[in-house]
C-alpha cells in the first residue's frame, strides 16, 4: 500500500487577508483527494499567534452569506518544528510541555499578502527542511512587492505599464517632487500598496486633487507605494501557470474580468465578497495569435521571476494588440470564483487534479538551493 501523505494545510495570517486565506484553505481541504492525503490544519491567528485547526473545522471554513471566515484568538498556541527524518511537525503548547504533535510531510501554504506571501515564511520552511507548495524565497518576495517585480520584468525584457515607487520617507519630505514624478503618468491612475494583495488599498485616481487622500489610504496598508498609469480601453486577461515539472511551465486558457459597471475596478469585494460587480469569462474569446503572444508573455514572466509550483500572471492586452504585464500573483486564490482553479478547470484540469498536481511538484523538488 502506498504511504499516505500528511499535507500541512497553513492559512490564516496577520495580514489584511486573512479572512479570504480562510475561505481559501476551507476550500482546498474539501477538495484535496482523500485518498491520498491526511490534512493537518495549522491557522496563524489575526495577532500572529499559531494553532492547530482540527481537519473537520478546516474543512467547514466558508462564506456565510457576506461573511467571510476567521481565526479565533481562543485557541491555545502551537509551535512548529523540524521533523526527525524530513518534514516538519506541529505541537499545541499546554502549560510547560508540547502536547498534540502531528508529522506532516508538506506545507500547502495558503496565507495571502504579508508573512506569507512574500517569502517570509518561505524562509521559515528553508530553514526547518520541509517541502511546501509554491515559489521560493526570492520569487516570492520579488512577486509580493509591486516595485521589485516591475523592475525585474522591466530588466528581462517583458513589456509592463508606465509606474512611480513613492517611499514613506519620498512622501514626507519630498512631496512636491513626488506629486511632480506622478503627474508625468498623467490622470487616471492607481495608487497601490506596493506589498499589498486582492486590491486592498487600492484607489483609482481621476483628478489631481484625489491624489492625496489617495496615498493616505494605501499607506494605511503599506507605507511603500507604487502609482500606476490606468491602461484606457485594456482587456484585462488573466493566465493560469503551473510549474512545468522539469519541462516549461503550462499554460491556461485565457481568462477576462469585464466590469458590470463602466469605470469599476477588480477591488476585493468584487474578487471576494459580491458576485455580481464583476464577471468572469472563462474561457473568453481570442484570436489564436493574440492568444499564444498572451500565454508566452505569461510563461515568460513566470521563469523571468523564477516561480515555482503556480502562479497567476494578469496581462492587460490594448485595443491595438500590445501585450503588457500588470502583475504576477505567487499565491493565487483558490476559491469558488476564483480565477486560478476556474481556469485550470477550463483547460482540463479539475480543482482536486490541481491540488494534487501541486503537491506532488512540492515534493519532487529537493530542498535547500535548487
Amino acid at each position: 500500500m502506498t504511504q499516505r501523505i500528511r499535507v500541512g494545510i497553513v492559512f490564516g495570517g496577520a495580514s489584511s487577508e486573512h479572512d479570504v486565506s480562510c475561505m481559501t484553505a476551507g476550500g482546498v481541504s474539501r477538495a484535496i483527494d482523500a485518498d491520498r492525503f491526511d490534512v493537518i490544519g495549522i491557522g496563524i491567528t489575526p495577532s500572529g499567534r499559531w494553532v492547530q485547526v482540527p481537519a473537520d473545522e478546516l474543512r467547514a471554513l466558508r462564506k456565510q452569506g457576506d461573511e467571510l471566515p476567521r481565526l479565533s484568538e481562543s485557541r491555545a498556541t502551537a509551535v512548529l518544528l523540524p521533523g526527525e527524518a524530513g518534514g516538519a511537525r506541529v505541537a499545541t503548547i499546554e502549560g510547560d510541555r508540547l502536547v498534540d504533535l502531528h508529522d506532516f510531510d508538506v506545507a500547502f501554504t495558503l496565507l495571502h499578502g504579508p508573512f506569507g506571501e512574500d517569502g517570509t515564511i518561505q524562509g521559515m520552511f528553508e530553514l526547518l527542511g520541509l517541502r511546501y507548495v509554491g515559489s521560493g524565497v526570492a520569487a516570492s518576495a520579488n512577486g509580493m512587492d509591486k516595485d521589485l517585480m516591475k523592475r525585474h520584468l522591466s530588466a528581462s525584457g517583458l513589456p509592463g505599464c508606465r509606474f512611480v515607487t513613492v517611499t514613506d520617507r519620498q512622501w514626507r519630505q519630498q512631496r512636491e517632487q513626488s506629486i511632480d514624478r506622478i503627474a508625468k503618468l498623467g490622470y487616471p491612475l492607481f495608487v497601490k500598496p506596493a506589498r499589498g494583495g486582492s486590491s486592498v488599498g487600492i484607489t483609482k485616481v481621476d483628478r489631481a486633487d484625489e491624489l492625496e487622500q489617495a496615498v493616505l489610504f494605501a499607506q494605511k496598508f503599506d507605507p511603500k507605494l507604487v502609482v500606476e498609469e490606468a491602461v484606457l480601453g485594456a482587456r484585462e486577461i488573466e493566465f493560469a501557470v503551473l510549474g512545468g515539472r522539469g519541462a516549461a511551465p503550462r499554460v491556461s486558457l485565457p481568462g477576462e474580468i469585464v466590469m458590470r459597471e463602466a469605470g469599476a475596478f477588480y477591488d476585493f469585494d468584487a474578487k471576494y465578497v459580491s458576485d455580481d460587480d464583476a464577471a468572469l469569462l472563462v474561457p473568453t474569446e481570442m484570436d489564436d495569435d493574440l492568444r499564444r503572444r498572451a500565454a508566452d508573455v505569461a510563461a515568460r514572466t513566470f521563469e523571468a521571476m523564477g516561480a515555482e509550483g503556480l502562479a497567476r500572471v494578469d496581462l492587460f492586452i490594448t485595443a491595438d494588440g500590445h501585450v503588457l504585464v500588470n502583475e504576477i500573483n505567487t499565491m493565487p486564490g483558490f476559491t469558488h470564483i476564483s480565477m486560478f482553479p476556474s481556469l485550470w478547470a477550463a483547460s482540463g484540469l479539475d480543482y482536486t487534479t490541481l491540488i494534487t498536481d501541486l503537491i506532488d511538484q512540492a515534493l519532487e523538488r529537493p530542498v535547500g538551493l535548487r
